[in-house]
């Protein structure tokens, strides 16, 4: 029971502050200090999100079928490069230079091309969410990696442990907090370059519903796309927390004791 009441105290400043944007937003639209053309009303928002829900899910099924199989090839590229690279200390010395280039590269400038060369289709959808979810998980194992103590690793080999056995039993479990924490970023952002890359081309998806609206001039259908893109990436972060609970119990455990005390 104290458990609950304090996780309803910790929620309380979150909601406070959710209702203050609500209560603000609606004041502006009837007070008149804002035009409706430009910000329409929450309650116009919630009556598109009832009527056109229909249009809308079925947009946003495209987009995050095309965020969830960018997310999934971007980690296991993630990786199997981090491993590499921290198996390498060449390759490690190569690549991540480079890797850091290709991040002050805009992703709205990557998209262009990227529909130029693929088409239309999801293949440059799913390529875009590879490329902006693959950075923050490797970086996340290589700090996992070299977090582990060296003098365990010396004790290890001096046991005759292969380099497999000292990956599975110490670096690997060393790499997942720092996994989950880089995979959480990545969820958050592949929603976001699905979207980016739909508004360039595409047939489906709310990148492209939304320029369609945009084109209408119907603003509260673009809000209640921008909430159902909130709500995706809440789910798919929401997922990312589950899966590292379940990964990894022991630290459940202790945030619980840890609270408890």
């Amino acid at each position: 029971m104290r458990k609950k009441s304090r996780s309803i105290i910790n929620n309380v400043p979150a909601v406070a502050a959710l209702l203050i944007v609500l209560i603000s937003w609606e004041f502006l639209c009837e007070s008149g200090l804002v035009p409706g053309y430009m910000l329409p009303s929450p309650g116009d928002v919630v009556k598109v999100l009832i009527s056109d829900f229909s249009t809308i899910w079925m947009h946003a099924m495209i987009t995050l079928q095309e965020a969830v199989y960018g997310l999934l090839i971007g980690v296991l590229l993630a990786f199997v490069t981090a491993t590499v690279m921290d198996h390498f200390r060449v390759l490690y010395d190569e690549l991540y230079p480079i890797m850091i280039i290709t991040q002050t590269i805009p992703t709205i400038a990557i998209a262009p091309l990227l529909v130029l060369w693929m088409g239309f289709g999801m293949a440059p959808k799913i390529t875009l969410v590879v490329i902006t979810t693959f950075f923050p998980v490797t970086v996340g194992l290589l700090e996992g990696y070299e977090s582990v103590d060296r003098d365990s690793i010396n004790l290890m080999r001096s046991m005759k442990a292969s380099s497999l056995q000292i990956f599975y039993h110490l670096k690997f479990p060393a790499s997942l907090p720092y996994f989950f924490s880089g995979l959480k970023i990545s969820a958050s952002y592949a929603v976001v370059a699905a979207v980016i890359s739909e508004w360039l081309g595409g047939f489906q998806g709310l990148g492209v519903y939304m320029t369609r609206v945009k084109k209408a001039y119907a603003f509260d259908k673009m809000f209640a796309v921008i909430i159902f893109i909130v709500v995706i990436s809440l789910i798919l972060m929401g997922f990312v927390n589950l899966l590292r609970e379940i990964v990894m119990p022991w630290q459940r455990v202790g945030s619980h004791q840890s609270q408890d005390s």
